[in-house]
């Protein structure tokens, strides 16, 4: 797999960054590096980031589905997260989510027909004290009511 000479140099000064034998933390960064490049991580994605840290495809794998920031299909231009965990529940995140949903007509991991907004409820986004929270793309939002997220979604119109 090729990446632009820019994602080759974030990469290599990425590594120097982690001693030898110990370059599989640098998985996370690279697979969020490489999916803003790409669009996804892709089955060949994993497969050659696993070939440079020397673990295995699966290893790759399981962070990706882990981790609610990597995502194996492309997302919209802007991509809505609102959390329904427990905290953000209690003060909101449900009804916030259902708002949403109705806002963009999507539901949960889909993508508008145009590929401007995509929306997904997920569990944590490690907000709880500003609950309840949202993130798009890599913003946070905290403390969000329905009039909020209004104005944040026709901002980004």
């Amino acid at each position: 797999m090729t990446f632009s000479p820019q994602l080759e140099a974030r990469f290599a000064e990425l590594l120097t960054h982690y001693p030898e034998g110990r370059q599989r933390g640098a998985l996370i960064p690279m697979l969020m590096y490489a999916q803003d490049e790409v669009g996804a991580v892709t089955q060949e994605l994993m497969e050659e980031l696993a070939k440079r840290l020397g673990i295995t495809t699966l290893q790759v794998d399981e962070v990706t589905g882990y981790y609610s920031m990597l995502h194996k299909k492309p997302q919209g231009k802007y991509h809505v997260q609102v959390c329904t965990n427990v905290a953000c529940m209690l003060r909101g995140g449900a009804e916030l989510y259902d708002h949403a949903c109705k806002k963009l007509n999507l539901g949960h991991k889909q993508t508008a027909a145009d590929g401007k907004f995509s929306l997904e409820e997920v569990e944590c986004i490690g907000a709880c004290s500003w609950a309840p929270a949202i993130q798009v793309n890599y913003d946070f939002h905290h403390e969000v009511t329905t009039g909020k997220l209004d104005e944040i979604l026709e901002g980004l119109k």
